[in-house]
């Protein structure tokens, strides 16, 4: 459906305006100097069809006027809606006079994103772009939050990989652990009972071999006592002390001496086996929270991939809007009105109607681009033009047409 003629009378800036596009064309041009009334013609559309609020448009009304009116007919309604300034009322009848008892609710099924300015939409900026199109798709997700909930993990996994790669420092730092390092400490206390036991026994051994080599000379010495003395000697050599070696008490004044090195290096490695330990714990939550990251990435993406875009190529990402990959912000102008104009086709299925705002921005590329797409869609374009002078457009002059 698109617009057969628009009527405004006395509609914000407009005086009394009639426009009956051509049937066979495309756009309809509105043109005339800043303040003429050409954007009061143009919002009659989207006010009669869609309704205004007080905050968007305080004053419907044209100064020194009690009421205004707005009449859009397509080729199967006739929608009417009048202002006052106690409120406004709204008509919307068939081709065959019959009237709709619930007129907005019928605007409504037609409708859809009339509001949608397809040039406009590639003037936003990254941010407002996103707003718009997530206002348009229904996602099976909110991106915020899911935004929101990849923040936390990353800056999760910022500060744990930060810990690992202090804890990394700190282990190299240790160096290696010397081999056959004993696990706890050493106590000097009992290598020193050990040593003082191994004095005791060597004291002992060489009591045993002094009076052996005692008893012996007595022996040589006092023939005549030989029997007494052969005794005591038996008794002397038979003695277990005196047929073992004195014990060799080097190594355990060398261990003694040793000692706190070793402990020391016992402490170290403890320390070492502790803070590899955590070093382990830590990069393994660090890897976790990246398998986390990627499996949002991955949920993100495969939930982008079921979402229906109004235009193949379409998406996002945290910084905006991108087509086929890219930002939108660097697609060609072609490609940025193309899938703009796509956009308002998409969701404007039946009311085939699209305003733009700004047409004195557009270039003829860009022009005749707009007149393709909405040739091929069938749809009509209402342009709004600074100056006068454009073949076939309708010139508004202080809210008249010329």
């Amino acid at each position: 459906m698109k617009v057969t003629k628009l009527i405004n009378s006395n509609y914000k800036n407009a005086r009394r305006v009639e426009i009956v596009p051509d049937a066979d064309g495309k756009l309809v041009i509105i043109e005339g100097n800043n303040g003429a009334g050409k954007s009061s013609v143009l919002d009659s559309i989207a006010a009669a069809l869609g309704g205004v609020d007080s905050k968007s448009t305080p004053k419907p009304i044209r100064d020194g006027q009690s009421s205004a009116e707005i009449i859009v007919e397509t080729e199967e309604l006739t929608v009417t809606r009048r202002f006052t300034p106690s409120g406004s009322t709204l008509s919307v009848m068939s081709k065959d006079g019959a009237k709709f008892p619930k007129g907005q609710a019928k605007l409504d099924e037609l409708v859809g994103k009339l509001s949608l300015d397809p040039f406009a939409f590639t003037q936003l900026d990254d941010k407002k772009q996103l707003a718009q199109l997530l206002d348009l798709v229904d996602l099976p997700f909110d991106p915020a939050q899911l935004e929101a909930e990849r923040k936390a993990v990353f800056d999760e996994r910022t500060a744990v990989n930060r810990e690992v790669k202090e804890l990394t420092a700190q282990l190299q730092a240790y160096g290696d652990t010397p081999e056959g390092l004993p696990e706890s400490e050493v106590s000097v206390a009992e290598l020193l009972g050990e040593y003082r036991a191994g004095e005791a026994e060597n004291a002992r051994i060489r009591e045993a071999k002094k009076k052996t080599a005692e008893w012996a000379r007595h022996i040589a010495k006092l023939e005549e006592e030989l029997e007494t003395a052969r005794s005591y000697y038996e008794d002397a050599a038979n003695d277990p002390d005196n047929k073992r070696e004195e014990t060799d008490l080097t190594s355990i004044q060398s261990k003694i001496d040793g000692a706190e090195e070793t402990n020391r290096q016992v402490r170290k490695a403890q320390e070492r086996a502790a803070l590899a330990e955590r070093h382990t714990a830590t990069a393994d939550r660090a890897a976790q929270l990246t398998a986390k990251i990627e499996k949002i990435d991955t949920d993100k993406a495969d939930m982008l991939a079921s979402a229906t875009f109004p235009v193949p190529g379409l998406g996002f990402d945290e910084n905006g809007v991108t087509y086929n990959g890219v930002p939108f912000k660097q697609a060609s102008t072609a490609e940025q009105i193309r899938v703009s104009m796509g956009m308002a086709i998409a969701l404007n299925p039946k009311l085939r109607i699209i305003r733009i705002a700004d047409g004195s921005l557009l270039d003829q590329n860009s022009l005749a681009l707009v007149e393709e797409m909405a040739t091929k869609h069938d749809y009509q374009v209402w342009l709004e033009c600074v100056g006068e002078g454009r073949d076939g457009a309708f010139t508004i002059v202080d809210g008249e047409l010329a």
